[in-house]
């Protein structure tokens, strides 16, 4: 499989992510509202996002926190990615969220971070730093 199917798979539930990102799960939906951000649903409706989607929210969490307001949280994130693609629910990725535990979800996790980390050096700082609480 490759990393961008794995990176877009959907795994983690809204209070995962709410975990990972020090965000609210208000602020997760407004983000979600505004487009800046596209979960999957499963049938009965629950939002699942992919490292894609966390990598996303803690983008958006540091141009907040640099004092943007929406609009131009929006116009940064069109810059840097013209189209970003929804986070998909398929039978396989549903099949091994179930059966995965959370140790090892969170083993994966710390596996995509390390690699974007060696395959892009110093330009994801900020998201090793926002993460590595999780892994101590």
């Amino acid at each position: 499989m490759s990393d961008d199917i794995r990176r877009n798979m959907a795994l983690f539930p809204i209070g995962i992510v709410m975990k990972l990102t020090d965000l609210t799960a208000r602020q997760i939906r407004y983000y979600e509202q505004n487009d800046l951000i596209k979960p999957a649903r499963t049938e009965g409706k629950q939002r699942l996002f992919s490292f894609n989607d966390v990598d996303r929210l803690l983008e958006i969490k540091a141009l907040i926190e640099k004092g943007l307001n929406i609009a131009g949280i929006k116009q940064v994130l069109q810059m840097h990615e013209p189209v970003q693609e929804q986070t998909k629910v398929t039978a396989e990725s549903e099949s091994k969220r179930k059966e995965m535990t959370d140790k090892e979800l969170r083993q994966l996790l710390k596996q995509q971070i390390m690699y974007r980390n060696a395959a892009r050096p110093g330009e994801d700082a900020l998201i090793r730093g926002e993460l590595s609480r999780f892994f101590h």
